[in-house]
């Protein structure tokens, strides 16, 4: 999984903002690409 897929499902509507959320906890993708793909600040 990457950023760009990862913001392409979440811009589809398959993913929720606590499924990006999860990415970021396994070091999938970083806070700063979390603002990136749902317009708010990652809080953990």
């Amino acid at each position: 999984m990457t950023f760009e897929m990862i913001k392409k499902n979440y811009d589809r509507g398959l993913w929720n903002k606590q499924m990006v959320k999860v990415a970021v906890v396994k070091n999938v993708i970083t806070a700063e690409q979390y603002f990136e793909i749902t317009g708010e600040t990652y809080v953990a």
